[in-house]
């Protein structure tokens, strides 16, 4: 299970069509931003599909009598911008477009999926994905009717339509600028701007239809400086599920004034030495360790495959009683948020640990059936040519009731860890790697000198029982996450207060 930044300043990536019928949306995208006048009737326009094209394609996904069928059309354009040696001179866009069709029959799962969206492919799709079935006894799906939703967490002002690349350019010269102006010894800046459009619909035989419209956009700058020919480097990004109303000065000062200041400090920073201590991880960022090596192992389908180590610690105490792990599908504008997830299950906010007790898993449509309980609206897919499964959104740990200067107070010798790269995780024993870019030395209770390119090796379950102070200072790093599971990426969040850890592994210097 891997987990990483997903490196931002891309090249190309034009994805081709081939015989592809998306249609055009131009003149209905302002009235699809407004989820009061987009609905069932505006998602069947937009992918050319009828009531009885819906309805014949589930009876065929479940003529060999299987449990339950469901049908997920996407629509997504992306397009990109880049800087570099001071000037924009890149761009890429890219559109996908197709369904695909998913079949429940017990514990076994048929998918299939088609790029050209036509009654008679889609038929084709549904009778593939329904051969997991065996039995002679079809289930003929109910009439569809449309699911409500109550929340729209990351309503659109400005759709990224109505913004030309002209328009995007110059804010990545300004973040260029910035930097530039901010210390002499900057040599090199990269940027780039990201925007994403989906148009999500969705419907399933037990009679639910949505129709979802959702943005991602991301910007971010690399930062090159050198000193006495030393050469280091950072970065600062910021991704949000939003429209153009992203972009504002504010934005592009905070992003070109941190990364001068993480590039910066590395120039003081040295290697520390390894070994076993107790580690205080700063607040945001170090969220990764929720993530990488506690929420994987909350995910039901580990547990319901008796994979996870958490697979029988539901309802018992997996760490202090004044810890609260939640993940949360519900944030504004967060990069993890979901209206409805790929299951048909609205967003929500989902309590993992509740005062130190494991309170949930993290369930898709599959796992909550085999639990008997209901999903909590984990059920993402990277698109249409995957089927969901149990996913993260935004995981975090609430705040605590002390400061981060007492908790640093609190150790004599250890490291201070301010922001990560990347992890891995082995799901099955807990085993976790981080890689922090940089942080300091805690020395006699006092942050000392700063530290970078550090290791932290340890195991989940145990680290999470090892945590002895958690800070009132939460915060969510809200940059360009990914996670990647079983061949497939999503965009998440992660976050949390500063924590002391009692210790973990440090590999440094010998």
């Amino acid at each position: 299970m891997k987990y990483n930044r997903r490196d931002f300043i891309k090249t190309g990536g034009m994805v081709m069509l081939g015989s592809l019928t998306a249609p055009s949306f131009l003149g209905g995208l302002a009235q699809a931003a407004d989820d009061k006048a987009a609905g069932i009737s505006f998602a069947m326009n937009h992918f050319r599909v009828s009531d009885s094209d819906l309805r014949k394609t589930l009876a065929a996904a479940l003529e060999k009598g299987g449990d339950y069928a469901d049908l997920f059309f996407e629509h997504s354009y992306q397009n990109n911008i880049g800087l570099q040696d001071g000037a924009v001179n890149r761009a890429a866009s890219s559109i996908d477009f197709g369904m695909g069709v998913r079949v429940l029959a017990g514990d076994q799962t048929g998918y299939a999926y088609v790029e050209n969206i036509t009654p008679e492919e889609m038929l084709k799709a549904a009778r593939t994905a329904a051969r997991i079935a065996d039995s002679s006894l079809g289930k003929a799906p109910v009439n569809l009717t449309e699911k409500t939703v109550t929340n729209n967490y990351y309503r659109v002002q400005i759709p990224w339509d109505a913004i030309s690349i002209q328009e995007k350019m110059p804010y990545l010269q300004v973040i260029n600028d910035r930097i530039f102006e901010s210390d002499s010894r900057v040599m090199k800046v990269n940027a780039s701007l990201g925007d994403t459009t989906s148009h999500i619909f969705f419907c399933n035989s037990e009679g639910v239809t949505y129709y979802d419209y959702r943005p991602m956009v991301t910007l971010g700058a690399v930062c090159i400086m050198q000193e006495n020919g030393r050469i280091e480097n950072s970065y600062a990004a910021r991704a949000y599920r939003m429209g153009a109303e992203f972009l504002t000065d504010d934005l592009i000062e905070t992003i070109a004034k941190e990364a001068v200041e993480k590039t910066a400090i590395l120039f003081q920073a040295i290697k520390p030495k390894g070994g076993e201590m107790p580690v205080v991880m700063g607040a945001g960022g170090s969220g990764i360790l929720l993530h990488e090596a506690i929420g994987h192992a909350f995910e039901a389908d580990f547990n319901r495959k008796n994979i996870s180590i958490f697979s029988d610690q539901l309802n018992k105490k997996v760490c202090n009683e004044h810890i609260n792990v939640v993940d949360d599908g519900t944030i504004p504008f967060n990069r993890g948020s979901v209206n409805i997830d790929d299951d048909g299950v609205e967003g929500q906010k989902t309590y993992i640990v509740r005062n130190g007790i494991l309170a949930s898993y993290l369930h898709d449509r599959v796992s909550a059936k085999h639990y008997g309980i209901p999903s909590t609206g984990n059920g993402r897919r990277e698109s249409f040519r995957m089927m969901p499964i149990p996913r993260m959104r935004a995981t975090y740990m609430e705040a605590g009731n002390v400061t981060e200067e007492e908790i640093i107070s609190n150790v004599k010798n250890g490291i201070y860890a301010a922001n990560f790269t990347n992890g891995q995780v082995q799901i099955g024993a807990g085993d976790f790697t981080f890689f922090v870019k940089n942080g300091y030395l805690i020395e006699n209770g006092k942050l000392t000198q700063p530290i970078k390119d550090v290791n932290i090796i340890g195991n989940g379950p145990k680290a999470l029982a090892d945590i002895l102070m958690v800070g009132n200072n939460y915060e969510m790093d809200n940059g360009t996450w990914t996670c990647g599971k079983n061949g497939q990426s999503c965009p998440v969040t992660c976050g949390m207060p500063s924590a002391l850890v009692s210790k973990l592994t440090v590999g440094g210097e010998s």
